[in-house]
């Protein structure tokens, strides 16, 4: 099977590759020339605490990337091949600044996915809006969109929106299941991702009258959750929202587990809703619920096709990135071009409902004068058996939801 060509930013460029004679990862037969190519950047955490996420991203986007080559590329750019030129941001965000301008400054891209997490995605955002290449990002923070930047699109929620989403989902599963929310706990990374989505939370909670019995920020890498377990056991909380990565994810239900706290968790993505969760805490993740973006059982006719290349369930993240690789290659089918202005003007103006945009939830991208997806909808997953299913929206739902009605003093 043939693969697309594609280099690694900061390391082999494709420009220094041809010009020595070497040959470049995952590269056809026959080098491309620059008329046969599209470069399309790719910038992901590969290395550090969020390489997993980054890994899982760069998974959906060659996947894309694979079957527009293999089908005869882009047409309306006479069968112009995908070219991937992927750096890594090693989780942070100085250097995800500094790799974006190398990229844009070595390496001709027509635009640039990524990052995954928040905080590298601001960074990037700032290079790339100074440059003026289109950004196509599924990190969830509020403030990538909210600063008036005019070549940033966010095909997900943003993380207010998603905190919303998060609380008011859980006060209609527990309605369903014979139980009124009065307290409930929140615990979050003070990172943009984190701080963003429990503003959600929070505002939501408020405004419905509920007791915040616990609203605690912790950093980014804690190694010690038994401060913050012991907060939410004197809360007496009914239920938990915990927003955090995935080693955080992985100390938080541990211990709430080991200390026989069995209330309705309910995470705020990221680190709640990838294999590797289910691999770190085995049986404990049975039953925890969590937000998410987008779920691989809403397309499977989709998000199969990742399983099958790669042996795992297709993550949100990579099933967001697949989408912004297809509304791109729309977007230059729709444009006929590369330059910059004219791929824009399609992803200001254009509607993209197939293809790989069609694996969102709702089965439609569109971006609003902010960048955002209006027609993003969150999902409420749940683990079962080493699987997630969506159980809320009732529209959606493939499973009905567990719940227990316990509480944390108990």
């Amino acid at each position: 099977m043939s693969r697309m060509f594609w280099t690694r930013a900061g390391a082999v460029t494709r420009r220094g590759a041809l010009a020595a004679g070497t040959v470049a990862l995952a590269a056809l037969a026959t080098p491309l020339s620059a008329q046969e190519s599209v470069n399309v950047g790719v910038i992901l955490p590969l290395s550090g605490p969020n390489a997993q996420f980054g890994i899982n991203s760069r998974n959906g986007i060659e996947l894309v990337a694979n079957e527009i080559n293999e089908n005869g590329g882009i047409e309306a750019l006479g069968g112009a091949r995908i070219n991937l030129v992927v750096a890594d941001a090693t989780s942070n965000p100085t250097q995800a600044a500094t790799v974006a301008q190398r990229m844009l400054s070595q390496d001709e891209v027509v635009a640039v996915l990524g990052a995954f997490a928040s905080s590298l995605t601001l960074a990037i955002s700032e290079v790339t809006e100074r440059r003026q290449v289109p950004l196509l990002t599924m990190s969830f923070s509020d403030q990538i969109t909210d600063r008036g930047f005019e070549w940033v699109y966010q095909i997900v929620p943003v993380g207010s929106e998603l905190g919303r989403a998060t609380f008011d989902y859980a006060v209609a599963l527990a309605e369903a299941n014979g139980e009124s929310l009065d307290r409930v706990a929140i615990m979050y990374e003070d990172t943009a991702y984190g701080t963003s989505q429990a503003e959600g939370l929070r505002a939501a909670a408020q405004e419905a009258g509920v007791d915040l019995v616990m609203d605690e920020a912790y950093p980014l890498g804690i190694t010690d959750v038994s401060p913050l377990i012991n907060q939410l056991r004197r809360s007496d909380a009914q239920v938990v929202f915990p927003v955090s990565y995935l080693n955080d994810s992985l100390l938080i239900v541990r211990s709430m587990r080991q200390q026989g706290i069995e209330i309705p968790t309910i995470g705020g993505a990221a680190g709640y809703i990838i294999p590797d969760f289910r691999e770190g805490l085995g049986d404990l993740t049975e039953n925890v619920l969590s937000i998410s973006p987008a779920a691989y059982d809403q397309a499977p006719d989709l998000t199969d096709r990742f399983r099958e290349e790669y042996g795992y369930f297709m993550v949100h993240e990579a099933q967001e990135h697949a989408a912004l690789m297809g509304v791109l290659v729309s977007a230059l089918e729709a444009a006929g071009s590369t330059e910059a202005a004219a791929v824009k003007e399609q992803l200001d103006t254009m509607t993209f409902d197939e293809g790989w945009a069609a694996v969102m939830t709702g089965g439609e991208v569109e971006f609003d004068d902010q960048g955002r997806n209006p027609n993003a909808v969150p999902l409420m997953v749940q683990w079962r058996g080493g699987e997630l299913v969506t159980v809320w929206p009732e529209e959606y739902a493939t499973g009905e939801a567990v719940w227990k009605t316990t509480s944390a003093g108990e």
